[in-house]
């Protein structure tokens, strides 16, 4: 089994082969940290019900599906990784109300259409106080989402990289490929090919482009947020997500460009003033870093399957929701091998996600 790219979702895949008993190789452009990976650079929240403002049912279901999954890989893993699963808060300013409102009614309406789902649970002053007793006295009210949760994108990167290395998977730094290189099924060459690559495909898949995003990572001692916390805003949905050791992921932004340079002092002052505007605890927060990475995004904003022949599929478009829906997209993968690229996966179709056929059997 041969896998190109060692991001988030080439490890998932490697790690679920691997344990299938499969000899596993794995050829990555970048270096073993994942530094050049858009999954080092995420908050990896997984907030299925959140997400739905600014998603499709399938991409929401595909969530749903993978909280369950997560916390059974997690429990799997030989090094510990954060994961929490105590839902999501969404707070705003007064200014704001009018978005909330609609963002409630958009919520409502998610619930009513998606009954698996817990509902959303409305907070007055007093019942947001006493669920997150840092923000008591902030907000006037709020939204608890019951069941969403997050966990450490850096040390699930991490220690999945352990897990590889302990299978004996053959892990190739710095060495590019792509799937044209290789036939499978034929005689010395890999059984299967998986290209999971991300932007690294876009030679490949023409409809492939970056979605610049921008995150904060923040040493606060003073704050002491229980689940990840986001705010309504006019212009950009904040999150805030708290790691342990009082380590915080802050992020919003979402800019159309292929721009990887550093990112800009307007996006590093939204960012930090909005947090502060949360809590005002994070004005003595230490900055430990600011980055910058292009998330892998499709024409629709969704995420897509495609043969490329028998044995041969490329994985890509997780766009914002990676760590959201990578064990749903795992899952797919691996019942597709069991079918057949003429076969019609039943997970594929519950999560309305396209599955391009090969142009020649």
């Amino acid at each position: 089994m041969l896998i190109l790219g060692a991001g988030l979702m080439g490890r998932l895949l490697a790690l679920a082969l691997a344990r299938q008993g499969h000899r596993v190789e794995v050829h990555d452009a970048g270096p073993a940290d994942a530094s050049n990976a858009a999954a080092r650079a995420a908050a990896a929240m997984l907030a299925p019900l959140a997400e739905s403002a600014v998603t499709e049912p399938g991409v929401v279901r595909m969530g749903w599906h993978g909280l369950p999954r997560w916390q059974q890989l997690i429990d799997s893993l030989a090094q510990p990784v954060f994961f929490q699963q105590t839902g999501t808060l969404i707070v705003w300013h007064r200014q704001d109300a009018a978005d909330a409102q609609r963002l409630q009614q958009h919520l409502a309406r998610t619930a009513q259409r998606m009954p698996e789902l817990p509902a959303a649970r409305t907070l007055d002053a007093a019942s947001l106080g006493h669920t997150e007793p840092a923000l008591a006295g902030k907000f006037n009210q709020g939204l608890l989402l019951p069941g969403e949760g997050q966990l450490d994108n850096r040390q699930l990167l991490e220690a999945l990289l352990h897990e590889l290395q302990a299978l004996g998977v053959a892990l190739h730094w710095h060495r590019p490929g792509a799937p044209e290189a290789w036939q499978p099924g034929q005689t010395g060459q890999p059984d299967w090919v998986f290209d999971c690559r991300g932007l690294g495909a876009k030679a490949d898949w023409q409809q492939l482009r970056g979605v610049r995003g921008e995150v904060v990572r923040l040493h606060a001692p003073e704050v002491e947020l229980l689940r990840p916390v986001r705010l309504v805003h006019p212009r950009y949905p904040l999150y805030i997500a708290p790691k342990a050791d009082h380590v915080f992921v802050i992020g919003a932004t979402e800019i159309e460009s292929e721009d990887l340079s550093p990112a800009s002092v307007r996006s590093a002052l939204e960012l930090l003033s909005a947090a502060y505007s949360v809590h005002s605890g994070f004005a003595e927060a230490r900055l430990l870093e600011i980055s910058t990475q292009l998330r892998p995004t499709l024409a629709d904003n969704l995420p897509a399957v495609r043969w490329l022949g028998e044995r041969c599929l490329q994985i890509n478009g997780l766009y914002r929701h990676g760590f959201l829906i990578a064990p749903a997209m795992l899952d797919v993968v691996l019942e597709l091998m069991q079918v057949g690229h003429s076969g019609h996966g039943a997970l594929a179709k519950h999560f309305d996600l396209r599955i391009d056929r090969p142009t020649v059997a």
